[in-house]
C-alpha cells in the first residue's frame, strides 16, 4: 500500500501547470518532488512534469535532496539562452521542492528554489521547513510597507541561471536552500504549492487540521480549502497541488 497520495485542483487557471513525482531507488531512497509552474501554457506544463520525474529520479539516485535538485537546476542554467535576460523570459520555469528519505538514515532532507513549501506534521501541528524564496523575503513587511515586497514574484526558481553567490548578492539568500529535520517514529510530510496553502494561511486558519484521515484524503481536503476559499476572497483561484506522504521511521 502506498504511503503517500497527491492532489490538485486547477483553480481559475486555464492549464494545470503544476507537477509532483515520486521515484524510489534501488537502495530505497525516495525522493518526493512538487513543481510550481510559472507562467500559464501548455509549454509550461508539458515542461513542469517533465523537469518534476528529472529532479525526483536525480535526488533517489543521489540518495541526497540538495544534490539531486542541483544536478538538474544546473543543467536548465547552463543552457544559452537561459543566460540571455531577454529570452529567458520565454523560457518555461518553476518553483521546486524536493524532500528524500533513506533507509537507516532518521533524517529528512529537504531541498528548495522558490515559493513552494514542505511541512512536517507532528504532535499535531503543521511545522514548516523551507523559506521562500520571494520579494516578500527580501522586503520583509515593515510600519511603512505592512505587506512587504510582492510574494508572488519568486528570487529563486528551477530554470534560473543563477549561482548561489549571485543569488545571496541579488537577494539574500542562495540559489538553492536545504533544510533537515530529525524524525522520530510516525510523521507527515506536505509539499504545497503557493496556490494550495497561501489561501488557507491567509484566512488565518491551520494546514494541520486538514492533514487528518489517509494521505489522499488529507491532499484533497488541503487543494479544495485553498481554492474555495481563493474564490470567496479574491474569486482568483491559482493551480493548487499537494502531496502528502506518512514517513515512519
Amino acid at each position: 500500500m502506498r504511503n503517500y497520495a497527491t492532489a490538485q485542483k486547477i483553480g481559475g487557471r486555464e492549464v494545470q501547470c503544476d507537477a509532483t513525482a515520486v521515484r524510489t531507488s534501488s537502495n530505497g531512497a525516495r525522493a518526493y518532488v512538487l513543481l510550481d509552474g510559472i507562467g500559464t501554457s501548455d509549454d509550461v506544463r508539458t515542461w513542469t512534469r517533465r523537469a518534476a520525474v528529472q529532479v525526483a529520479e536525480a535526488a533517489a539516485r543521489r540518495g541526497n535532496a540538495e544534490a539531486g535538485l542541483r544536478a538538474v537546476y544546473e543543467r536548465y542554467a547552463a543552457e544559452e539562452l537561459r543566460q540571455d535576460d531577454r529570452m529567458r523570459r520565454y523560457l518555461p520555469s518553476a518553483c521546486a521542492v524536493v524532500a528524500v528519505t533513506t533507509p537507516g538514515s532518521h533524517n529528512l532532507q529537504v531541498a528548495w528554489c522558490g515559493d513552494s513549501r514542505a511541512y512536517l506534521l507532528t504532535g499535531g501541528i503543521a511545522h514548516r521547513l523551507t523559506q521562500d524564496h520571494n520579494l516578500r523575503r527580501v522586503y520583509p513587511p515593515n510600519s511603512t510597507y505592512p505587506t512587504g515586497g510582492n510574494r508572488n514574484v519568486v528570487t529563486s526558481f528551477l530554470g534560473a541561471p543563477w549561482s548561489d553567490e549571485e543569488s545571496r548578492q541579488a537577494s539574500g539568500h542562495p540559489a538553492i536552500e536545504t533544510a533537515t529535520r530529525l524524525l522520530h517514529g510516525r510523521a507527515r510530510l506536505l509539499l504545497a504549492s503557493d496556490g494550495a496553502y497561501e489561501p488557507t494561511e491567509d484566512a488565518g486558519r491551520h494546514l494541520s487540521d486538514l492533514l487528518v484521515d489517509e494521505p489522499g484524503k488529507a491532499a484533497r481536503r488541503v487543494v479544495a480549502d485553498a481554492v474555495a476559499t481563493a474564490l470567496t476572497v479574491t474569486n482568483r483561484p491559482d493551480n493548487a497541488t499537494a502531496l502528502v506522504a506518512d514517513l515512519n521511521v
